[in-house]
C-alpha cells in the first residue's frame, strides 16, 4: 500500500483514497496532490502581511493559496480553503494556474512593486511539488520566492524546496507537545526540525499566536524562545538571537469561540519576556 511522505502521518492510502490533508491521493499507484495549480486565493500583498519584516520591507508579492492542510487549528482564519470538503470538491471555488502563467503575472506586477510570489493562505507543502516547480521558474526569472508555511513537513520534502526559496515565515504556534497534539492534532518536533534546517539555508521569520489558556504562559515564552536562540547555521554559528519572532494576538473564530481574545497587555508582556532572549520580537494584531 502507497505511503505519504510528506509529514509525520505517513498515511497509508489505496487506490481512490485521500489522506487526512484532503489534497494528496493515490491514483495509479502513485500518491500525488490532487490540487497541483488549482488557486482559491490570489492577491498583490504587502510583504509585512506575510508577515515578514526582515525581508524587502515596504516591496509587495504576488500571493497564492490552494486548499486544505495536514493540521486542524479549531481556529484557523482561512477555514474556508484548509478545512472545507467543498473547496476540494467544487471546480468552482478555484482556478486552474499553472507555474508558467503565474510566472506571467508576476512579471506584469513588477510595476506596482512584485518582487516574486508567495506561497501562503493555507498549507502550501501539501502540494510541494507544485511549490517546487513554480519556485523554480521564478527562481530563474530573478524574482524572489516566499513561503508561508505551518512547518509540518518531512526533511526530504524541505530539501525538494529549498533551492528555490528566498524567505519564510514558518508558525511556532506553541512550545508543549500536548499543545500539538491535542488542540492542533500535529508535531511540535517534525516543526522544530523544519524550522532547524530551514534557518539554515535561507530567511526565516517565525509566528506564534498566543491563545488564551493554552500557549500563554511566561514560562513557555521563555522555554520556546530559549530554544529559537539557539538555533545555528549551516556553518554551526549560534544566530537563533537574530531570527525575528512575531507574536500575534487572537480572535475567537471558526470552532474556537469558547474564550476572548488575547489580552493586549498580555502580548506586549510576553514580548517582553521573549526580547530577553531575541533582538527582533514584533506583536500583531493588536
Amino acid at each position: 500500500m502507497p505511503r505519504c511522505e510528506v509529514c509525520f502521518r505517513h498515511c497509508l492510502l489505496n487506490e481512490g483514497q485521500t489522506g487526512f490533508c484532503g489534497v494528496r491521493s493515490c491514483r495509479d499507484g502513485m500518491i500525488r496532490p490532487d490540487n497541483y495549480g488549482k488557486i482559491t486565493s490570489m492577491a498583490l500583498d504587502p510583504i509585512e502581511k506575510k508577515p515578514l519584516r526582515h525581508f524587502y520591507p515596504g516591496s509587495r508579492i504576488l500571493s497564492i493559496g490552494s486548499y486544505g492542510c495536514n493540521l486542524r487549528c479549531p481556529f484557523c482564519q482561512n477555514h474556508e480553503i484548509s478545512w472545507s470538503k467543498e473547496a476540494y470538491q467544487d471546480a468552482r471555488q478555484w482556478e486552474t494556474v499553472m507555474p508558467e502563467e503565474l510566472l506571467q503575472i508576476a512579471l506584469g506586477l513588477q510595476s506596482r512593486g512584485n518582487i516574486g510570489i508567495a506561497f501562503t493562505y493555507n498549507e502550501p507543502l501539501i502540494a510541494y511539488e507544485f511549490v517546487r516547480d513554480t519556485a523554480k521558474q521564478f527562481h530563474e526569472a530573478g524574482l524572489k520566492t516566499v513561503l508561508v508555511s505551518n512547518g509540518t513537513a518531512e526533511r526530504s520534502v524541505l530539501q525538494e524546496i529549498l533551492p528555490y526559496i528566498d524567505a519564510m515565515n514558518i508558525d511556532l504556534k506553541g512550545f508543549s507537545d500536548r499543545y500539538y497534539e491535542t488542540v492542533l492534532q500535529g508535531s511540535r518536533r517534525q516543526v522544530m526540525d523544519f524550522i532547524e534546517e530551514a534557518v539554515k539555508a535561507c530567511h526565516v521569520e517565525l509566528t506564534t499566536l498566543i491563545i488564551p489558556r493554552e500557549n500563554d504562559s511566561e514560562e513557555e515564552m521563555r522555554e520556546m524562545t530559549g530554544w529559537i536562540a539557539g538555533l545555528k547555521d549551516a556553518s554551526g554559528n549560534t544566530i537563533g538571537q537574530e531570527i525575528p519572532l512575531h507574536i500575534s494576538r487572537f480572535f475567537p473564530c471558526f470552532h474556537m469561540t469558547d474564550r476572548k481574545a488575547t489580552d493586549v497587555a498580555l502580548v506586549y508582556h510576553l514580548a517582553e519576556i521573549a526580547r530577553e532572549q531575541l533582538r527582533s520580537v514584533y506583536t500583531g494584531n493588536c
